[in-house]
């Protein structure tokens, strides 16, 4: 028996009060965007899922290959009427038993999937305001870079942003670094360069930051680096611009006196939507 909202009730009528993402985050998670019946980048999604699994000493089914991944997903969006245009969260946990210490090392997924409006990536041309969360800051550690499902920080932050009228938070590192948004990435330009965090830094090692690391690249007369970034470069910069596999590239307009442009967010979303035309 248990107590649940002050009824005394029977252990099976609340299914977390052995699960091991419930009771301790022990769980890892991807959220994938399905366009025309296909999982973008699927192949960076399935190869980061299957490393951070190893990182924290997950036993991999021999059934979980990429392969089967995205038929279960699929399925599930098909099932549901949005293979169109959706998104999907894969999250697997270790299955109940144990304290800190498991039982085993067996897992578990669950899928859930829900609609998107767009199946091309935009830019919103809306104000887009954010500022330092500066209550509480991400280790500077491997279990940062990836996607576990302890996010605490960016639930307090995002209730800061919202408290405080802001769009978003950028996160700091232990060293006072800025290293990413509560949603994704963070990209800074400055003349010619273009600046993120390393993921050695404490940054998710993003699906999307791929991509644009990738694209940014190809541009002529741009130059791309992955290098710290400290608060007073924010104020210095011309254009800041968040990415994330959703959204795609989100362009921040104004970071406490410091407008910005954003043009290289457009451009770059124009070409991310080209390399997608034969999806």
């Amino acid at each position: 028996m248990i107590n649940f909202n002050g009824l005394i009730v029977s252990n099976e009528t609340n299914i977390l009060t052995r699960n091991r993402a419930f009771l301790y985050g022990d769980a890892v998670f991807e959220t994938v965007k399905i366009m025309d019946s296909k999982i973008l980048f699927l192949e960076d999604h399935y190869f980061r899922l299957m490393s951070s699994m190893r990182l924290i000493r997950m036993e991999i089914p021999m059934n979980l290959t990429m392969e089967y991944l995205e038929e279960q997903i699929l399925t599930l969006a098909k099932s549901k009427n949005l293979a169109i245009s959706s998104r999907a969260r894969i999250t697997v946990y270790r299955n109940d038993g144990g304290y800190y210490l498991p039982q085993d090392n067996t897992v578990s997924f669950l899928i859930s999937a829900e609609s998107l409006d767009n199946a091309f990536y935009s830019i919103d041309k809306k104000d887009y305001i954010v500022d330092l969360y500066t209550d509480f800051y991400v280790s500077r550690q491997l279990l940062s870079s990836i996607k576990t499902t302890n996010k605490i920080i960016n639930i307090t932050a995002s209730i800061f942003a919202n408290e405080n009228g802001l769009d978003n938070c950028l996160l700091l590192n232990d060293s006072k670094n800025v290293i990413e948004a509560l949603q994704g990435n963070l990209f800074m330009l400055k003349g010619n360069v273009l600046t993120t965090p390393p993921v050695s830094e404490g940054c998710l090692n993003g699906i999307m930051r791929k991509q644009i690391l990738a694209l940014a690249r190809k541009m002529e007369n741009l130059e791309v680096v992955e290098e710290v970034i400290s608060p007073f470069d924010l104020q210095k910069a011309d254009e800041l611009f968040i990415t994330n596999v959703i959204k795609g590239i989100q362009p921040i307009t104004k970071y406490r006196k410091k407008e910005f442009t954003t043009d290289l967010a457009s451009k770059l979303v124009r070409n991310l939507n080209d390399t997608l035309g034969s999806v």
